[in-house]
């Protein structure tokens, strides 16, 4: 009886760790395709905005454990949600002023005040992300009771972070429509609005509810501790493997929404249909571990994914730009419909369905048997995440180079690194540190 008790106390923190591991994809997924509006007004300019998103993780990472261990789950949360609010009204501030005040120079064209406000808008919104999933992954984690359980709680949250993230770029494409000279941050105003009101919200929620505070009964007491996170192989190759991860997921559908907007035949509002496309299979496919976890092991559902999706990709870099292919998408003049894009852009959708899963396993395998440990983990673990700016803005610079399609051998040769991971990487060779 009293274990029934407790199972029903925790579905109501689950549900709201459910609830901001949406919110995450929401906030993290408008970076990309606003990059679409300043690569419009400068080249160079297209993954600037995600990779000030990403950067914020590297300085936020550590301090972000660090926070949680001393105020607590819940108090972090309430601090990243208002952290949060304050990122997406600076990004509207950037719609609204010094659009005419030139500041300096790059490549001999003046860069106006409203791309730097904007910037500073999505780095302040990366400090609001990095600070809810370092709360919300090993959250609940820890309400499965690690291992699978634990893995499948996080499939299931992410399978609502897949689904914000499948709306986001579909709303952006909508509101931007084509891309002109006129296309400016004023166009997606209402989106932001809208991601002020959840944040609101949200943090109204999360101060009602009762969220449990493991990291309280963890803190090491008297003298110090010769052991750390750091003294755990799997997890240090899993931080390498998270860093490269973020960088998969962001770069297969950013790089193929700016294919798909440069192409003659598609546009801005086609090329976001098509990377939400993505999106709603990622949400597919951790919907599936989500079901299948409790039976099959993390180990294996990495490496499986992990192959696949390097075979997916080496195919769409194969493929001839001109064999194309019917995929739904949107257009201001015919709504959604079935429009002509290459072929490579289907097999890239279709990675959506491997790299659901790779967050949620390798986090999942890289914290087990950490114990005490955890919760620093879980810091380092959002410090790397800044993988998500840096490899696709260097993916960006390839393509600029050798193309966009030559530009997806980077994201091959991570995804082999992630296979090595789960085959040999994310093994415990240390079960002789003492974790209680």
């Amino acid at each position: 009886m009293e274990q029934k008790t407790t199972n029903k106390i925790a579905i109501v923190p689950v549900i709201t760790m459910f609830f901001m591991f949406a919110m995450i994809s929401f906030v993290t997924n408008m970076a990309a395709p606003f990059g679409n509006i300043w690569k419009n007004q400068y080249e160079w300019a297209g993954m600037l905005g995600n990779m000030m998103n990403f950067l914020a993780y590297l300085i936020m990472g550590i301090p972000a454990g660090k926070l949680m261990q001393r105020i607590g789950y819940k108090k972090t949360a309430l601090w990243a949600l208002g952290v949060g609010f304050v990122g997406m009204a600076v990004q509207y501030l950037s719609s609204r002023v010094g659009a005419d005040v030139a500041t300096f120079t790059v490549k001999g064209e003046p860069v106006m005040l409203n791309f730097l406000v904007y910037l500073l808008g999505a780095f302040v919104c990366g400090f609001c992300v990095c600070m809810l999933n370092t709360v919300v992954n090993p959250m609940l984690n820890l309400l499965g009771g690690g291992g699978n359980r634990g893995n499948q709680l996080i499939q299931t949250g992410g399978t609502l972070n897949s689904l914000t993230g499948t709306l986001t770029p579909l709303l952006v494409g909508a509101l931007i429509g084509t891309v002109t000279d006129r296309t400016s941050m004023t166009d997606v105003t209402p989106l932001l609005f809208i991601a002020m009101g959840v944040f609101a919200l949200a943090f109204v929620i999360i101060l009602c509810v009762n969220i449990p505070e493991p990291a309280r009964s963890r803190i090491i007491r008297g003298g110090r501790d010769k052991y750390s996170a750091w003294s755990f192989r799997h997890l240090v190759l899993g931080v390498i493997a998270i860093f490269f991860y973020v960088g998969i997921e962001v770069g297969i559908p950013a790089e193929l929404n700016f294919y798909l907007t440069d192409d003659p035949l598609c546009g801005a509002a086609i090329g976001g249909a098509v990377a939400a496309i993505y999106w709603l299979l990622m949400m597919v496919g951790r919907a599936c571990s989500a079901a299948i976890s409790g039976k099959i092991a993390t180990r294996t559902q990495l490496s499986f994914v992990a192959l696949l999706a390097i075979v997916l990709i080496v195919v769409a870099i194969i493929v001839p730009s001109s064999v194309r292919i019917s995929m739904p998408g949107y257009s201001v003049a015919d709504g959604f419909a079935m429009f002509q894009v290459p072929l490579s852009a289907l097999f890239l959708v279709l990675c959506g369905l491997c790299t659901s899963l790779m967050w949620g396993g390798i986090f999942n395998l890289s914290v087990e048997g950490l114990g005490k440990y955890t919760e620093q983990a879980s810091g380092i673990f959002m410090m790397m995440v800044v993988g998500g700016g840096v490899m696709p803005f260097l993916q960006n610079a390839l393509a600029s180079s050798i193309g966009y399609m030559g530009s997806y051998w980077l994201v091959a040769a991570m995804l082999a690194y992630i296979l090595f991971y789960a085959l040999v990487g994310s093994k415990n060779v240390n079960t002789d540190i003492p974790v209680e």
